[in-house]
């Protein structure tokens, strides 16, 4: 896969992806999930090269794995979306939050709680639960895991 098709929310450079800000809410929340899931987080990331690197400055720039609890070993990568339900099979995923329906879709037979974040185009599925905002997703979760 050439880096033309990199996922492209973290800008051109890598100055502009270390600028850029966190989702509003990610730092209050991933904590409790953290906590919640005894460190039992990951981050499983479609992208090509470029972004897995600009990712990764980002993660260590803003202190991600300080401030979240996040292991930092708890980071992979992939290269295609369906790839997702390969990395959920292996680790045992429970719990899923991703912003892409065809995330959900490849993963539907191997993670029984699936959480479709941020603004969608169209209709929810309901077999996912729409959550817009990390707030949704902290609400959702702990009604879930209590």
């Amino acid at each position: 896969m050439d880096d033309a098709a990199d996922t492209s929310f973290l800008g051109s450079s890598l100055e502009e992806a270390i600028a850029s800000p966190a989702t509003p809410g990610a730092f209050e929340t991933i904590p409790r999930l953290v906590e919640l899931f005894e460190g039992r987080v990951w981050i499983i990331s479609k992208c090509g090269a470029s972004t897995q690197r600009k990712t990764l400055a980002w993660l260590e720039h803003n202190d991600f794995y300080g401030r979240t609890g996040v292991p930092r070993g708890n980071v992979r990568f992939c290269r295609e979306r369906a790839e997702k339900a390969a990395h959920c099979r292996e680790l045992g995923v429970t719990h899923m939050i991703d912003d892409r329906l065809e995330v959900h879709q490849a993963i539907r037979d191997v993670v029984p709680h699936r959480y479709l974040f941020g603004p969608q185009d169209g209709e929810v599925p309901d077999w996912v639960i729409h959550t817009p905002d990390w707030p949704a997703v902290a609400a959702q979760l702990c009604s879930t895991t209590d």
